[in-house]
């Protein structure tokens, strides 16, 4: 029996003085850190991907975990050529299996038939390639039996234990990403023990916990990211936070940094998660599945790492335990794309002359007396609003400064979506079929792209040449369905 049953955890004492989070108007060491790496790779991978899932409640036998060449060298060596910074490493997910021989459980990789010490092959393999190594940890653990007792710390004890574990045997951790807070109170946690915990062993780890921030203090009424344009309106749900989380929203191009806590101000930057697969599922699949295209995965890029935030991109390891080449090439072509490379400053789009920009839609679904789906949506600079069209034929014309050069346009399309049976996964049909984008000339209406496909999830359309314009008007030519956009971004690539 490998589980220390009367293990005790670190007290708060052992600790030293407890870490303390400080009213600040301006990054701390952790959170300058974090802003300074910006984009990371996320790795789903564990006893899930063994049976088609992205959720389990670990009653998967062990045994099921069987990688067959299981290579976390060519996972961290993949992220290196892709540009990435930083690997962000699901250690236990809410099943509870462990990617590490743990003390404190038989759930692990040590009690299945491939006992590699995944966590350990990670950092080793970041080492050797100049990453920085980050873990992810559930809070909810639907496999530990001291889950489930009524005192909330003999399972805050089990988690300190296996955190001290991972924080002690691995090298440095530079983020701890904890998940699934929502199925406890907030209190009952002990995120201030886990936070104390993780300072002690290294003071500049940027710690978070999913759904970081609320509307009320003291409520459950989440706030999305896109609706954080203001600062100190919004609460922690969770303090000590260092970052905020909302996987996987994505934040407003107006992001503010100041959050309350009982009345005192602190700053927080935003981390961003995305799927490179286009069915957004996390762990993978026995089924060879599309990734999003590239033009999307640039954009949304730009999108999360401005305005010192940063962004996470899963790209799951197989049943084989190796990233499928077809994605790796993926996220290296995207690297290239982008011309990251190492010292190098983080890419970033150009300048948006048409955000918050008025705009006028030919029609809008249905009357809409709340104005949910009004022209004005697509330049509100959100990812989850939306103009919605109620004729097949529509347009939308947007007004711009006519001194503001722009020789770029992106647009991002609302789709249908169909769920897959695992519950997360989803396929996803775009409406418009062909389009046009016209501008204002002399008073004439003239057209400068023209589509005759589908655009998919994100069309970016590039100008040979830069335009001036005071009315910018795009049209819908065929679809399948009432068109909808989320956002048109008009900018200029000249100026940065």
């Amino acid at each position: 029996m490998k589980r220390c049953a009367g293990a005790m955890a670190l007290s708060l004492a052992t600790l030293g003085a407890t870490a303390q989070q400080l009213p600040a108007n301006k990054p701390s060491a952790a959170q300058q850190s974090m802003i300074d790496r910006g984009y990371g790779m996320f790795i789903h991978f564990g006893v899930n991907t063994f049976a088609d899932v992205e959720w389990s409640d670990g009653t998967i036998p062990v045994s099921q975990y069987n990688p067959t060449q299981l290579d976390p060298e060519q996972w961290v060596k993949t992220a290196k050529d892709a540009g990435f910074r930083y690997v962000l490493l699901i250690t236990k997910h809410h099943d509870g299996f462990c990617l590490w021989d743990s003390k404190y459980t038989e759930y692990d990789v040590a009690s299945s038939p491939v006992k590699t010490d995944v966590v350990k092959a990670v950092a080793d393999a970041c080492k050797k390639h100049g990453l920085q190594f980050a873990i992810y940890y559930s809070l909810w653990d639907r496999k530990e039996p001291t889950y489930k007792d009524a005192d909330p710390q003999p399972y805050i004890d089990y988690m300190k234990n296996q955190l001290t574990e991972l924080f002690t045997n691995y090298g440095p951790i530079c983020e701890l990403w904890l998940d699934g807070g929502w199925d406890r109170k907030p209190e009952n946690w002990g995120i201030e023990q886990l936070y104390a915990l993780v300072k002690k062993f290294n003071p500049k780890c940027a710690v978070s916990v999913n759904h970081t921030i609320v509307n009320e203090e003291g409520k459950r009424n989440y706030t999305r990211p896109s609706n954080m344009t203001e600062d100190n309106k919004y609460f922690f749900q969770y303090f000590p936070s260092d970052f905020r989380l909302w996987d996987p929203q994505i934040i407003t191009r107006f992001d503010k940094k100041q959050y309350l806590h009982q009345g005192k101000s602190y700053y927080l930057p935003y981390e961003a998660t995305i799927c490179l697969s286009s069915r957004y599922n996390w762990f993978q699949k026995s089924v060879q599945l599309p990734v999003r295209e590239l033009d999307e995965l640039e954009e949304l890029f730009y999108w999360s790492t401005a305005n010192n935030n940063c962004l996470v991109m899963n790209i799951p390891p197989d049943q084989t335990g190796r990233i499928r080449e077809y994605e790796a090439l993926a996220a290296i072509n995207l690297g290239k794309r982008l011309g990251l490379a190492p010292g190098k400053p983080l890419p970033e789009n150009g300048k948006f002359v048409s955000e918050r920009r008025p705009a006028k839609a030919s029609s809008v679904y249905p009357a809409d007396a709340n104005n949910q789906y009004d022209g004005s949506k697509v330049t509100d600079g959100k990812l989850d609003s939306r103009w919605a069209s109620a004729d097949t034929l529509a347009s939308l014309e947007i007004s711009l400064d006519p001194s503001e050069y722009f020789n770029k346009i992106s647009i991002f399309e609302y789709k249908d979506v169909k769920n897959s049976k695992d519950g997360f996964s989803q396929l996803r049909e775009p409406r418009i079929q062909e389009y046009a984008v016209d501008i204002r000339r002399n008073g004439q209406w003239e057209t400068i792209f023209l589509g005759h496909e589908p655009m998919g999830d994100c069309k970016v359309i590039h100008l040979p040449r830069r335009y001036r314009t005071d009315l910018l008007r795009f049209r819908v030519t065929k679809a399948s369905n009432l068109p909808s956009i989320y956002e048109i971004s008009v900018i200029d690539m000249a100026r940065k």
